[in-house]
């Protein structure tokens, strides 16, 4: 609108100072005549210029759909199945843009973004202040509880963080301390290096005091590791929780989303998907990605896989 403004003034501008030449005297005819040529040149680089303008305004706008190309992020194993999620329904929306996910843990995943190797780096514990430093900027998209769980067999229900502490920590070795079975507490975490177990150990306050009598690599591998073997112990997302476990009440609380917002369980954490810099410096594709997070249909597919929005 306003470039046909323009236009319009200029146009009458031309067309007043042609008028005022057909009535003035012949002898002006020639200076009346340079000075509609002068006012019509000014008036015809003006809209030259605002269509020029114009030109490199609408360059510079790129419609989203016409977006193609790869955005590529790496870390943590918990966040597998948002992950996933999130990048089917991405992708259906945005067809031409393609996202690779490689589970390789938090700490292996920020260092693939601070060494420039992936566009995210995925986290499933708050961001450290090393990698802060190296230029990580941590995006919550999301908040998820830890649930402790045990194989389907154990009668012990519910312990307080204290009775965890010192499971975790070698101090109980069996289960009838806790009023369970004569059964062995068989301690399994997660890698060094995996967020989740960042996480729990220092929510617990525990960091590189656990015994554990097994270290695996994966949620799922913890899962069914636990399932599977009598008077184990574990910690995994609670968004993976199924009929194969027994997730344990904390001082009485059940891990639920609605506990967790509520403030009363605690073992919760954020899932992070962290950018070398603010999100406004990314490239239009990792723009658009965080975009689609944070649109309904975002939100939408955050929820269905059992997390918890931020708040």
């Amino acid at each position: 609108m306003k470039n046909k403004f323009v236009k319009m003034v200029a146009t009458a501008a031309v067309c007043g100072m042609v008028a005022a030449s057909m009535a003035g005297c012949q002898s002006n005819g020639t200076n009346d005549s340079a000075n509609d040529n002068t006012a019509n040149g000014t008036a015809d680089n003006s809209a030259a210029d605002n269509s020029t303008d114009n030109g490199a305004a609408d360059a510079a706008t790129t419609d989203p759909a016409e977006l193609s190309g790869t955005v590529t992020l790496a870390g943590s194993t918990s966040m597998e199945k948002v992950c996933e999620a999130l990048s089917e329904a991405f992708m259906e929306e945005y067809p031409n843009i393609t996202v690779t996910v490689e589970y390789t843990g938090s700490g292996a995943g920020l260092e693939a973004l601070t060494a420039g190797s992936v566009d995210i780096g995925d986290s499933s514990r708050t961001l450290k202040d090393e990698e802060i430093a190296a230029g990580a900027v941590e995006n919550i998209v999301a908040i998820d509880g830890i649930a402790v769980i045990t194989d389907p067999a154990n009668t012990v229900l519910d312990i307080t963080s204290d009775d965890l502490t010192k499971i975790y920590t070698g101090e109980y070795t069996n289960w009838s301390e806790l009023g369970g079975a004569d059964e062995a507490i068989v301690v399994i975490g997660r890698e060094a290096g995996s967020g989740t177990r960042g996480a729990f150990e220092e929510l617990l306050k525990v960091e590189d005091a656990c015994a554990y009598a097994q270290e695996l690599d994966t949620t799922g591998a913890v899962l069914a590791k636990v399932a599977s073997t009598p008077g184990a112990i574990g910690y995994v997302s609670l968004d993976v929780v199924d009929d194969s476990v027994n997730a344990l009440a904390l001082d009485g609380v059940a891990a639920t989303e609605e506990n967790i917002l509520a403030g009363g369980y605690l073992l919760s954490r954020p899932f992070v998907m962290a950018t070398k810099g603010e999100i406004a410096d990314q490239n239009e594709l990792v723009k658009t990605w965080f975009d689609f997070i944070a649109s309904d249909a975002g939100q939408t597919v955050i929820s269905n896989v059992g997390l918890i929005l931020p708040q």
